[in-house]
């Protein structure tokens, strides 16, 4: 009787003690969950409806159904900002991830000061955007640059990278490698929990660097390097401040601003310079149906490709 008394009793306060957490875990996430659903949830439902009007912020809204999206179609900029974009990204992409993953193994086998470079390489990161973007004008010019001047040393003629439309984008991937300190900590991390037993039996077997990079490193970090490609991908596509602050941010129309011109810099001009307030939101909702093409495209390809430790074959 004892214990069958006492068996209620307890459930009762296994009861009350689950309730006394659920309730102390809803209370330290309640700010963030009133944050997302005030400035990120409601934002995105409201801008679905902004693109199916004509909204120029000062007056009200006038819905005009589906004209948004079909001007997308007849505009040639459109075309043009998701071209430039698309090869930025595809440019972007795997000049990130082949640099982070060199510094990273060349840091795994520091003895010596691998804190300090540790740092060194992460504090780019928190560099503005926008500081970046005129970092960019200063190195990059092509007359007086940095760059062409190291160029120049060594009897390399240095490009226009500023004014050349073949040479903008490029010029913008090798200044957004400043910024990938973030990408190397997390390579870093991944490197260290690779079994060194894998390396010692390669090494036994006569395994050269080479083979033990592309057969060992790179299967055991996919599932990391998956996770940086898909991160770096949507950056991709979302890149704005560098080259709005270098080519745009000044009004100077002397630079090549076509080239330059991306799909995220195109909405904002829509949106907060010709006040096109329900385009723009058209547009914002055409760049996520794209990022969500390619991500789910990337998803589907790691399959075969991406090694999971769980992962029982």
């Amino acid at each position: 009787m004892t214990t069958a008394a006492a068996t209620p009793r307890l459930a009762a306060r296994r009861r009350l003690a689950n309730r006394r957490e659920t309730a102390a875990a809803l209370l330290f996430i309640g700010p963030w969950i009133v944050g997302f659903l005030i400035f990120t949830l409601w934002p995105v439902i409201y801008s679905g409806y902004l693109s199916f009007t004509d909204y120029d912020v000062i007056n009200d809204p006038n819905f005009i159904g589906f004209d948004n999206y079909v001007t997308l179609f007849d505009d040639p900029k459109i075309a043009l900002s998701l071209t430039n974009t698309l090869i930025y990204t595809v440019m972007s992409v795997p000049a990130h991830i082949i640099v982070s993953l060199a510094l990273a193994m060349l840091l795994i086998r520091a003895t010596r000061g691998s804190g300090f470079f540790r740092t060194v390489f992460f504090l780019p990161k928190m560099t503005p955007a926008v500081a970046v973007g005129v970092l960019f004008l200063l190195l990059f010019n092509g007359q007086d640059g940095l760059i062409n001047k190291v160029l120049r040393s060594i009897g390399l003629p240095g490009p226009y990278w500023t004014t050349d439309p073949f040479w903008v984008k490029p010029g913008l991937v090798l200044i957004s490698l400043w910024a990938m300190g973030s990408s190397i900590v997390i390579l870093l991390a991944a490197l260290k929990n690779v079994p060194v037993e894998l390396y010692e039996s390669a090494r036994i077997d006569g395994a050269s660097f080479w083979q033990q990079t592309t057969r060992i490193t790179i299967p055991m970090i996919s599932s990391t390097l998956f996770f940086l490609v898909i991160i770096n991908t949507i950056a991709g596509f979302q890149m704005f401040t560098e080259a709005y602050t270098a080519f745009f941010g000044s009004g100077n129309t002397t630079y090549s601003n076509d080239a330059a011109l991306f799909y995220v810099i195109y909405l904002f001009q829509q949106g907060f310079q010709y006040l096109h307030m329900g385009y723009a939101s058209a547009m914002a909702w055409l760049l996520f149906l794209v990022i969500t093409i390619f991500t789910v495209v990337q998803f589907v390809v790691s399959k075969r490709l991406v090694y999971y430790e769980g992962d029982q074959k």
